[in-house]
C-alpha cells in the first residue's frame, strides 16, 4: 500500500478534464510536463488548490501559482525549513511533507561506526527534527534510512505528480514522471502552510532518445552527455523532457539518474513520460494502487503523440541522442559539464595535466545508488575477483536506502565488493555532499583524481581538497576504473595485468533492474507523525551552536538605500558551494549566526585573486569575508555583492542567501543568476539584480561606493539604477535589470517572503 494514496487518487480524478482544459486553452497538443503544470494551478479567485485551466502561460515570461502535491526536505535544508515554518503560524502541514536524516552522517570508518558516530555528535539536531515532524504531521525518516532522493522514489513519486523539496536534486523523482522541483526553505514554508507556489511558467527543452544502450553505456553517460552540450546553465529556466524508444528502454531508476544529473545543467526539472518501466518499479516497491491508478489514465500521464512526432514545434529546443552509438563519459575536473569520451581520455588528461592515478572509486549517492547501479557495479567487482585482479585504488560503496542495503546484502552484493576490500558506508549522502573523513587537513593535501558516480565535482566539494580533481561516471565505469586504478584505463579496449602476470579483460557489466527476489527489508527507519501533535513540545536551547531561533528581517523603509560598500566582487564560478560551504559547515545549518561564518570564504575576490580575503573600506585592512562583513554590519554601513555568470549555481542551499542576508548584505548585482538562488534571495528580502550591459561588471573597483537612485520607485518591468561613486570621486550609473513581479516586491518591502506569511497568520 502506498502512502498519501488518497491523495494521488484524487489527482488522477481531475487529472484528464485539467488536461483536456488546458489542450483546449493552448490550442495544440501538450508536452507531459505542460500537461503536469496545468493539472497543479493554485485556484486564485478561491484562493485555494485545484485551479482549473482558464488562461495560457507564456514559458519564461508569466509568473504562475501552483499547487504542489507534497514536500520532502533533507536534515541540512530541513533544520531552517522548519524553524521559518514554526513562525508561521500554523498548527499543521498543509500537504504530506517528509524528512530525512542523510546529510549529517560523515563517511569515514565504515557504515555502522560513522552511523553511530553522527548519532553521537548531532543528536540534537536528529531530537529537534524529529519532535518538530512528530508536531506538525511530517513524516520522519531517521538516520540510516538512506538518502532522500532514492527514499522518495521508492515510497512517494508518482507519475504526473508535482512535488517540491528542499533540495537542488529533489528532480530525482522525474524519473518516475513527476514534476519535481528543488526548492529552499521558504518556498517549502509557503506550500507546508497552505498558500500556492510560484514560479516562472518554464521553457521546454526536448531531448529524443533513439536507439538502446548496450555494452559499457548506461543512462549516467546519457545525462553526461545532455551536461556537455547544454552546459552547466543551458538549461536555466527550463524543464528537459526525455521521449523516444530509447527512453522507453531505460529503467526507471535509470530515468531517475538522468533527470538527478539535470539540476547540473540548471534545469528546472526534468521527466519522462510513464511507460512500463514505472509501473513495474511501482509494483516491485509495493505500490500495486498507484501502478493500477496510473493505469487507468496512462494515455494522460505522457507528451501527446504529436508532440513526439513533430518535437520541434513544440519544445524550445531539441536534442537528439543515438543510445546505440554513445560511448561512456567521464565529466571532468571541476565542472560537470566538461565531458570527455572513455576513448579520448588517453588524449586529453596528460595534456591538461590530470593525474592518471586515481585513489578513490566511489559508488553512490542521490544520483546511483540504486539496487540496479549495485547490481552492475558488482558484476565487474565479480570479475575481478574471479580473473584474479585487485583494486588499484580504494573503493567505497554508499547504499541508496536501508532497502536497498537490505536486498542488496541479501543477495550476496555487498559481500562482492567486500572482496574487493571495498568499504561499506551508510546509506547516506557521505562524501558527495562533502562529509568524508578522507584527509586531517585538507587545505594542505596532495593533488590527486578520484572518480564517482555522484553529480557534482566542483572544487573542494568531496573532501575539502583543493587539489582533489574529481571525475563524474556511472557506477560500473568507475568500479573498472578503480580496479585498474588509472583515470585513462577504457574497458572496452584495454587489459589488466592479474596477480598470474596474465592480461586480462572485463567483459561489459550486466546485471538486474529489479531484484529476482524482490526487495525485502526490516526496518526501513519509518517514523509517522502524531495523530494530534498540538501536544508535542519543541525545545531549542538557547545555548546552542546548532540550533538557533530565528529573527525577523527588518523591513525595508521605503527609501532609496545609499552608502553601500563593496563586500566582494566574485570572478568566475560561484556555486552556493562557494557562498555556503557544505562538509564540516553542515553541523551550523539550524544556527544562522554561526553557519554566516562561512558566508562567501569559496569565492574568488577579482581584485587579488584569492578566497576569503577581502579589503575592508572602513579601515583599508584586509580580512576574512564574514569578518569583514560583520564590521559593516556593527557600523551600520550596508554592502552589495557582484558577481559572475550563473552565480548561485548548484544546491538548493537557502542558507546561501539568509547567510549574506543577516550580515547586512542588501544587493546581489550579477551577470546572471542560477534559478534557484535568485528567488531564494528574493524570499528573503534581498535585491537579486543583472547587469544590463554586462560590461559594467568590469567598471566596478574595490573602493566603490554604491547609491541606489530609483529604489523607492521599485516596479515589475522598470530596472533600477546604481550610481557607482569611485575613489577618485568619479561617479558612474549602472542600469540593473531585475525579474521582481508585484507579489515579490512585496517580500522585498515586509523583509522577507515569511514576514508577510506570518503577518497573514496574525490577521
Amino acid at each position: 500500500m502506498a502512502f498519501d494514496i488518497e491523495m494521488i487518487k484524487g489527482v488522477y480524478a481531475k487529472f484528464p478534464e485539467r488536461v483536456a482544459a488546458a489542450r483546449k486553452i493552448v490550442g495544440r497538443p501538450l508536452t507531459l510536463a505542460e500537461k503536469i503544470l496545468y493539472a497543479h494551478l493554485w485556484d486564485t479567485e478561491k484562493d485555494q488548490p485545484g485551479g482549473e485551466p482558464t488562461t495560457k502561460f507564456e514559458r519564461g515570461k508569466d509568473y504562475v501559482d501552483f499547487a504542489p502535491d507534497r514536500v520532502a526536505m533533507q536534515d541540512a535544508t530541513a533544520q531552517m525549513a522548519l524553524l521559518q515554518f514554526m513562525q508561521a503560524g500554523k498548527p499543521n502541514v498543509a500537504v504530506p511533507s517528509t524528512v530525512h536524516l542523510d546529510h549529517l552522517i560523515q563517511a569515514k570508518i565504515g557504515a555502522s561506526a560513522d552511523l553511530q558516530n553522527a548519532m553521537n555528535q548531532s543528536s540534537e539536531v536528529f531530537n529537534f527534527l524529529e519532535s518538530v515532524s512528530n508536531k506538525y504531521g511530517i513524516g520522519f525518516w531517521k538516520p540510516g534510512a538512506g538518502i532522500i532522493h532514492q527514499v522518495v522514489l521508492e515510497n512517494y513519486a508518482f507519475p504526473g505528480g508535482m512535488m517540491i523539496g528542499t533540495d537542488s536534486h529533489t528532480v530525482n523523482a522525474g524519473g518516475l514522471g513527476m514534476v519535481a522541483i528543488g526548492v529552499g526553505g521558504a518556498d517549502a514554508v509557503d506550500v507546508m502552510a497552505g498558500m500556492p507556489w510560484e514560479l516562472k511558467f518554464p521553457k521546454m527543452i526536448g531531448v529524443k532518445l533513439t536507439g538502446k544502450m548496450n555494452g559499457w553505456t548506461a543512462p549516467k553517460d546519457v545525462i553526461l552527455k545532455v551536461a556537455g552540450i547544454l552546459t552547466v546553465k543551458g538549461g536555466t529556466g527550463a524543464i528537459v523532457e526525455y521521449f523516444g524508444e530509447g527512453a522507453k528502454s531505460m529503467s526507471c531508476t535509470g530515468k531517475g539518474t538522468i533527470c538527478n544529473m539535470g539540476a547540473e545543467i540548471g534545469a528546472t526539472t526534468s521527466t519522462f513520460g510513464y511507460d512500463e518501466s514505472m509501473e513495474r518499479y511501482l509494483r516491485a516497491t509495493d505500490r500495486n494502487d498507484v501502478a493500477d491508478a496510473a493505469n487507468a489514465i496512462k494515455e494522460h500521464l505522457t507528451g501527446d503523440a504529436e508532440v513526439y512526432a513533430n518535437p520541434e514545434q513544440y519544445f524550445d529546443q531539441v536534442i537528439e541522442i543515438n543510445l546505440s552509438e554513445l560511448e561512456p563519459h567521464l565529466n571532468g575536473p571541476f565542472t560537470p559539464d566538461l565531458a570527455t569520451p572513455i576513448s579520448k581520455m588517453k588524449e586529453v588528461a596528460p595534456g591538461k595535466g590530470w593525474p592518471l592515478d586515481v585513489e578513490w572509486g566511489l559508488i553512490g549517492s542521490c544520483t546511483n545508488s540504486s539496487y540496479e547501479d549495485l547490481s552492475r557495479a558488482a558484476s565487474i567487482a565479480k570479475q575481478a575477483v574471479d580473473k584474479g585482479l585487485k583494486t588499484k585504488a580504494d573503493f567505497g560503496i554508499n547504499p541508496g536506502s536501508e532497502q536497498v542495503r537490505f536486498t542488496a546484502e541479501r543477495d550476496g552484493l555487498l559481500q562482492v565488493f567486500e572482496d574487493l576490500d571495498a568499504r561499506i558506508f551508510t546509506n547516506a549522502c557521505g562524501p558527495c555532499i562533502g562529509q568524508w573523513g578522507r584527509y586531517e587537513d585538507p587545505k594542505n593535501a596532495p593533488k590527486n583524481s578520484i572518480v564517482h558516480s555522484f553529480n557534482r565535482n566542483f572544487s573542494k566539494r568531496a573532501d575539502g581538497n583543493p587539489n582533489t580533481h574529481a571525475f563524474v561516471a556511472s557506477p560500473e565505469m568507475v568500479a573498472a576504473i578503480a580496479i585498474s586504478g588509472r583515470l585513462d584505463f577504457n574497458p572496452l579496449t584495454d587489459t589488466l595485468t592479474n596477480d598470474k602476470g596474465e592480461q586480462v579483460k572485463l567483459d561489459p557489466p550486466v546485471g538486474d533492474e529489479l531484484p529476482t527476489k524482490g526487495f525485502d527489508v526490516e526496518d526501513n527507519g519509518y517514523i509517522a507523525p502524531a495523530a494530534d501533535g498540538s501536544g508535542v513540545e519543541v525545545k531549542v536551547n538557547p545555548d546552542s551552536d546548532r540550533l538557533q531561533l530565528l529573527t525577523p528581517f527588518e523591513p525595508w523603509d521605503g527609501t532609496n538605500i545609499t552608502g553601500m560598500k563593496l563586500l566582494i566582487k566574485a570572478e568566475g564560478k560561484c556555486t552556493t558551494d562557494h557562498i555556503s560551504m557544505a562538509g564540516p559547515w553542515l553541523r551550523y545549518r539550524g544556527h544562522l549566526d554561526n553557519i554566516s561564518n562561512n558566508c562567501l570564504i569559496g569565492a574568488v575576490n577579482a581584485f587579488n585573486g584569492e578566497t576569503n580575503n577581502v579589503k575592508n573600506q572602513l579601515d583599508g585592512s584586509h580580512g576574512e569575508v564574514p569578518a569583514v562583513q560583520r564590521k559593516y554590519k556593527a557600523a551600520g554601513v550596508k554592502t552589495i555583492v557582484v558577481g559572475d555568470h550563473n552565480y548561485g549555481e548548484g544546491s538548493s542551499r537557502e542558507h546561501a542567501a539568509m547567510e549574506p542576508r543577516h550580515l547586512g548584505v542588501i544587493a546581489v548585482l550579477v551577470k546572471s543568476f542560477a534559478r534557484i538562488h535568485e528567488t531564494n534571495l528574493k524570499k528573503q528580502g534581498m535585491l537579486g539584480l543583472t547587469f544590463a550591459n554586462e560590461a559594467d561588471y568590469d567598471k566596478i573597483q574595490e573602493d566603490d561606493t554604491f547609491n541606489f537612485l530609483d529604489l523607492d520607485q521599485f516596479s515589475p518591468n522598470k530596472p533600477l539604477t546604481l550610481e557607482v561613486v569611485h575613489a577618485d570621486g568619479s561617479k558612474e550609473n549602472i542600469v540593473c535589470n531585475h525579474t521582481y513581479n508585484a507579489q515579490q516586491i512585496e517580500w522585498f518591502k515586509a523583509g522577507s517572503a515569511l514576514n508577510l506569511i506570518r503577518a497573514m497568520a496574525e490577521a
